[in-house]
């Protein structure tokens, strides 16, 4: 038990705070370096939505006001929307957008998988329905292409409202700066689904059940060969859930996801991959398996209780716990939560919801279908 409690808690630290502490003090991330081509590629610009009529019409309007020089078109589709998003995207009569109206609900990666089928685009460009774009978003990342690099992912702003309980946006700030640096490494692991591009012929169709597929589309892509870039110079917004109940389904889902992403994704765990490796360990895989060393961690202690360091690491516990619970609790009563009691509340209701995910995928929850979330978007 004690090699047990030791090792769970010695992970945590590492994934959590030693692994960004590494990049802060050895990896200095650059500005990526743009080119313009001689010839500006054709680009898709992919949007699935699944009962978006709230945000569905600017997001397509948003999206045609790109100044991007080269053609370019919207292939949007709605999967068997309940609402009107279906008669939203067929009513525009621009040129340059395509819409698919599909009866039949199957799930967001079976849209995806058959937009990417009708494009005949140089570059795909994803998005979601909720997401707006800085006008000059597809320039830059068309820019940031080269003959070695396979996919280029932006910068998503999470944006807040004035009394807004979630910390969302503080700890994507965190998962930014990880970005930053592994891309720097040359080992960025996956994308901001809400805005990344990369090169048609790179896109291999996943599985119907894939739920994060922006990490799997661009792990496919680095998996054959290619580098994958992070330029936060292209920009998209997004509005943060309002609460951290908000978000509770959707980091279910989302863990759900991950741990299927793990299986699907097993040869990056090989050393052969180098620092690739290094990052997907530390960044993704003990993050993963943060509520397993949690639980573990705490019931190691109870178990070595004869100890009086034991007996104070545990009563430590109970105490980080009770902080969590207190917070979620004046969370959802409506009540302001501030400082050290938000941050350990949104990070136990994290990896709360994250080992929900992990009870459902060992059930064998194979659904890729999705849903709205408060955010205003799938829940991804």
């Amino acid at each position: 038990m004690l090699m047990v409690f030791w090792l769970s808690l010695a992970l945590l630290v590492y994934s959590y705070f030693i692994f960004p502490l590494i990049l802060r003090m050895f990896v200095t991330p650059k500005a990526v370096r743009r080119t313009k081509p001689d010839i500006a590629p054709s680009v898709d610009i992919i949007i699935a939505a699944y009962n978006e009529e709230s945000c569905i019409k600017e997001r397509i309007e948003n999206a045609l006001q790109q100044d991007y020089v080269g053609d370019f078109q919207i292939l949007v589709a709605s999967d068997g929307s309940h609402d009107n998003t279906g008669a939203i995207i067929e009513s525009f009569e621009d040129d340059r957008v395509q819409a698919f109206n599909f009866e039949v609900n199957r799930g967001k990666i079976s849209v995806l998988n058959d937009l990417v089928g009708k494009s005949s685009a140089d570059i795909l460009v994803f998005t979601d329905a909720n997401t707006d774009f800085n006008s000059d978003a597809v320039t830059i990342l068309i820019e940031s292409f080269n003959d070695n690099v396979g996919a280029v992912s932006g910068e998503l702003i999470l944006e807040t409202e004035d009394g807004n309980q979630n910390l969302d946006g503080l700890y994507w700030r965190y998962e930014q700066f990880l970005k930053k640096c592994e891309s720097e490494l040359g080992s960025l692991l996956g994308a901001n689904g809400a805005i990344y591009a990369l090169k048609r012929e790179l896109y291999i169709p996943l599985p119907t059940d894939t739920i994060v597929d922006d990490f799997c589309i661009v792990m496919n892509v680095k998996k054959q060969g290619f580098d994958v870039l992070y330029n936060d110079q292209a920009i998209a917004k997004e509005e943060v859930a309002p609460s951290l109940e908000d978000e509770v389904g959707r980091r279910v889902r989302i863990g759900v996801g991950n741990y299927k992403a793990f299986f699907a994704n097993l040869w990056a765990l090989s050393p052969s991959q180098g620092l690739l490796s290094w990052c997907f360990w530390s960044h993704k895989v003990l993050r993963w398996f943060a509520p397993h060393f949690m639980l573990l961690a705490l019931i190691s202690n109870a178990m070595l209780l004869e100890s009086t360091l034991f007996r104070l690491t545990f009563i430590g516990q109970i105490l980080f716990y009770a902080v969590a619970f207190h917070g979620q609790k004046r969370i959802h009563k409506g009540q302001k939560v501030r400082g050290i009691v938000a941050i350990v509340s949104f990070f136990v209701s994290m990896n709360v919801a994250l080992g929900q995910g992990f009870i459902r995928f060992c059930k064998g929850q194979k659904s890729g279908g999705w849903k709205r979330t408060a955010r205003g978007g799938e829940a991804k």
